[in-house]
């Protein structure tokens, strides 16, 4: 077929692909799978998308089949690769004319140039680099614009390779392209710099989309207008340049610096405060200045020639007079509530007190912050300066110096007595109660938040704890929701005295708020004071108990908040122990409606879902039928094979701890298919997780455990056969064969058959061999317990009916005041591990018994003769560990 049949025929078949109709567009999408491996589909493609006259659509499903043959079958060594002919054919017209009208299309078409540059630039493609640059100089603005977004996506793409002999290559690539775009971004800088000051806005917007499409390439509107959106869109591409390039970007750190304080925090600015431009401002300066890259070694040899220039550029700049206007202003001006801000505070509080947590920009704070710790030496003395000259200013200014020195607080440690001052002034503050006062109330609040984990006296927190409760009560919602900052920080001693007190208000508090973001707030608070009290919580909690079935119902369509709940229930239920059954009505159909992933929420609740799953399976007291019920969701929730694994196998272990027999005659079956499904294509790790779980169901059901993942344990059998590689899953075989051949022999008896048919080998040798590689392995096991056992198991092999870890009986241990009360899965372990023969046999008296039952079969010159075949050493060994008896 020639060239034009072909195009014929699959622009036919484009156009059908673009149909909204799925019966003419599904067997287009097909027959162009089938041409993607066919010698001249991607020229066709190319014609096809270079047709300027053609439907928009189209072109565009060009660009992107095209786009997705280069990721399949441009490599060489790729199945159906292209030929090499085609390929120098396409990477020419690829970049023959930038001339594409359409904005979309240009990108489409800079990124697969910049994919077919990464794979052959510059061996197979060094013409590309010099065309492009060429076509950056030209006149033509359509023109420089598209070859300007090629040279970012592809100088973009080759900056990525991480290869060593690659980065060499880029280096040398880039030292004659950044002298080029410096000089280019340099040029239009000046002219928009000239043009800002002189308010020529269309002039000036000109420069700027020069300047920064020399920087990156974009989309831009030639006729768009000076507004607050294209100066956010702009000036991040001089951040990108920072970010990705700091080192070129070295001879441009003056030029920035002067540009972006002298809008910022001087009154040059004052009329160009378009608030995105400042922040991307304020961001630049931030970045310039925490940049590791522009910052000596801290042995000064070590470092390199570039980081002690820029070090040098930024030290010469931010002079003492410098940073002195750079801190005032930033807390005197940019601190200070806007009107909006306070008119907020009066008709929606709620709102205000979730908008941010100090009112300012999040740039501003830590812009402040970053200047703060580089420059504290001269800093420090500034603002420890305007808080002692605060006497006569407006509350509002008093304001913004408290949310500076909380910020400051590790900077300003040891200069600040904040104890002292706690005492004798912000104590004061907090109990004017005028309305007007509400502003250094709530910033008092806050400040004290910040410096409680920092310094202050643990012999004062009873008296804050008395100002908490006052102000808990206070008229002002915003400063009650504020007081809700010190329960992340509490010691528990000194809380419990006020703790019946504050969480009645903490309840009242989550009644009162009405906005999800705010109850999320308030939940999370509680849901930390009960985990931090605990079991002490018991007497406090049937008003919350009674009170989130309403608010989960309430909540249907707020899935955050939801989870806010499912955190909450899990301190709940760890708080209340086996007393969380009382919950179980309203418990378990949310934990079934979490963890459904039939149902939609579970997108948002499943993680939060498990969790409360497992502590509810953890501190039930006994298995209820709706609790069994429940794992109906767990063969689903295996086959998604998520990262929430983990915590299902830790759900199965709670079922099997709580009530093996009735759990595994319900569920065994199922769950010994998910696990056989499982294993086929897992990790290493993910397959130890899944015997441990078998491990421990043969552990508190020896006999029926055996009988329901029988199907499971040939593998086992075959890979202690096979000498498994890694120690960790040889370790968890040898714990899963050990239980079945110490505590359930006659089912071992069974399996040692069938594997001895399937391997066509007599039985006696099969053993031998096995125990062979069982004791050549007994290094691969590490834990005690695993050791005890294989050497149980392996001993009861001798003639017999049948330590260190004995275990006599059950005893309550006594508590510290900072351990948490066992659970009742703790005590069911605890019962278990009882009857265990790992802790109830003496291996020392289970060693020598069987010893002796050999030697009575055999007779004594028969075991003698026996035991002149075992190692001197080990003979010597077994002596001395037998020593005693």
């Amino acid at each position: 077929m020639d060239m034009d049949s072909a195009s014929t025929v699959v622009l036919q078949a484009l156009t059908q692909a673009t149909s909204q109709d799925t019966a003419v567009l599904k067997p287009a999408e097909e027959q162009l799978r089938q041409w993607e491996t066919q010698p001249g589909f991607y020229s066709v493609l190319l014609n096809i998308f270079n047709n300027h006259m053609l439907d928009v659509n189209v072109r565009w499903l060009a660009v992107l089949y095209f786009k997705n043959g280069i990721d399949r079958y441009w490599r060489r060594v790729a199945p159906h690769a292209l030929s090499e002919e085609e390929k120098v054919s396409l990477r020419a017209g690829l970049i023959t004319n930038f001339n594409e009208p359409v904005n979309q299309i240009a990108t489409q078409i800079a990124v697969l140039i910049a994919k077919v540059a990464r794979l052959d630039c510059p061996r197979q493609w060094p013409e590309l680099i010099p065309i492009l640059l060429e076509s950056v100089k030209g006149q033509d603005g359509l023109q420089q614009h598209r070859a300007l977004l090629t040279f970012y996506h592809v100088t973009k793409t080759l900056a990525s390779k991480r290869l060593a002999q690659d980065r060499r290559l880029f280096q040398d690539l880039a030292s004659g392209i950044y002298s080029f775009a410096c000089s280019l971004w340099s040029h239009h800088t000046d002219c928009f710099l000239q043009q800002i000051y002189a308010r020529d806005e269309a002039a000036a917007l000109s420069s700027l989309e020069r300047t920064l499409l020399s920087l990156k390439g974009n989309s831009i509107s030639s006729n768009a207008h000076l507004q607050t959106t294209q100066l956010h869109s702009h000036t991040r591409r001089l951040l990108d340049f920072l970010e990705y390039h700091p080192c070129a970007f070295i001879p441009l750190i003056q030029r920035s610096l002067e540009f972006a304080v002298s809008y910022v925090f001087t009154p040059a600015g004052e009329g160009v405060t378009f608030e995105r431009f400042i922040v991307q401002c304020m961001n630049l300066i931030k970045m310039i200045v925490k940049n590791d890259a522009y910052k000596p070694a801290k042995n000064i040899d070590d470092s390199k020639p570039e980081s002690l220039e820029a070090h040098k550029i930024k030290t010469a700049f931010f002079t003492h007079p410098t940073l002195t206007e750079i801190g005032r202003r930033l807390v005197s001006h940019y601190f200070l509530l806007t009107e909006e801000e306070l008119a907020m505070w009066e008709e929606d509080p709620e709102s205000f007190g979730n908008s941010t947590s100090s009112d300012t920009w999040p740039c501003t704070e830590v812009l402040f912050l970053d200047i703060f710790h580089n420059y504290s030496q001269t800093l420090t003395p500034v603002l420890l300066d305007m808080v002692q000259n605060l006497q006569g200013h407006l509350l509002s200014f008093q304001q913004t110096m408290y949310n500076a020195v909380g910020l400051a607080a590790y900077e300003l440690f040891d200069n600040v007595d904040f104890d002292q001052w706690f005492k004798n002034q912000l104590l004061g503050e907090l109990q004017v109660s005028h309305h007007r006062y509400k502003l250094i109330r709530r910033r008092v609040i806050w400040l004290i938040g910040q410096w409680i984990s920092v310094k202050f006296k643990s012999d004062l927190r009873p008296l804050l704890y008395e100002v908490i409760l006052s102000l808990m009560q206070d008229p002002d919602l915003v400063v009650r929701l504020l007081q809700t900052v010190f329960f992340f920080r509490f010691r528990t001693e000194q809380f419990l005295p006020y703790l019946e007190s504050i969480f009645g208000l903490l309840f009242q508090l989550l009644q009162q708020v009405t906005e999800c973001d705010t109850k999320m707030q308030v939940l999370h608070v509680i849901s930390c004071v009960i985990e931090r009290v605990n079991i002490q919580i018991r007497p406090y909690v049937g008003c919350l108990v009674q009170y989130l079935p309403l608010l989960w119902k309430q909540s249907e369509e707020h899935n955050m908040l939801r989870c806010a709940i499912l955190t909450t229930l899990i301190h709940l239920v760890q708080g209340l122990g086996a007393e969380s059954k009382n919950l179980y009505p309203f418990l378990l159909p949310v934990i079934q409606l979490s963890t459904d992933v039939s149902q939609p929420p579970h997108v948002y609740l499943l993680e939060d879902g498990l969790e409360l799953w497992l502590v509810t399976l953890e501190n039930s007291p006994a298995v209820t039928p709706e609790l069994l019920r429940i794992f109906q969701n767990m063969s689903a929730l295996l086959e998604l094979s998520s990262e929430n694994l983990r915590t299902c196998f830790q759900i199965i272990n709670a079922y099997v701890y709580l009530s093996a027999t009735e759990f595994l005659q319900n569920y065994a079956e199922s769950l010994c298919r998910s696990f056989c499904d499982l294993l086929k294509d897992i990790t290493n790790e993910g397959q130890v997780q899944v015997l441990k779980v078998v491990e421990i169901v043969l552990k508190v059901s020896p006999i029926l455990g055996a009988h329901m993942f029988q199907p499971l344990l040939p593998a086992v059998f075959r890979g202690i056969m096979d000498g498994e590689r890694y120690p960790v899953v040889m370790s968890t075989y040898l714990g899963i064969m050990g239980r079945v051949l110490l505590q359930n022999s006659s089912f071992f008896s069974s399996l040692l058959t069938q594997m001895a048919l399937e391997c066509g080998q007599e039985m006696d040798q099969l053993l031998g061999s096995v125990i062979e590689m069982w004791v050549d392995r007994m290094d691969n096991i590490t834990q005690p317990e695993r050791r005890k056992l294989s050497a149980l198991a392996l001993l009861s092999l001798l003639p017999s009916d049948n330590s260190c870890m004995l275990m006599s009986h059950f005893e309550e241990p006594k508590l510290s005041d900072d351990e948490e009360p066992p659970t009742e899965q703790d005590k069911r372990k605890k019962l278990l591990a009882l009857e265990d023969p790992v802790h109830s046999v003496s291996l020392q008296q289970f060693v020598y018994e069987k010893l002796k039952a050999q030697q009575a079969l055999m007779g004594d010159q028969g075991f003698g003769v026996l035991m002149e075949t075992v190692d001197t050493e080990l003979v010597r060994q077994l002596q001395e560990f037998l020593q005693g008896l």
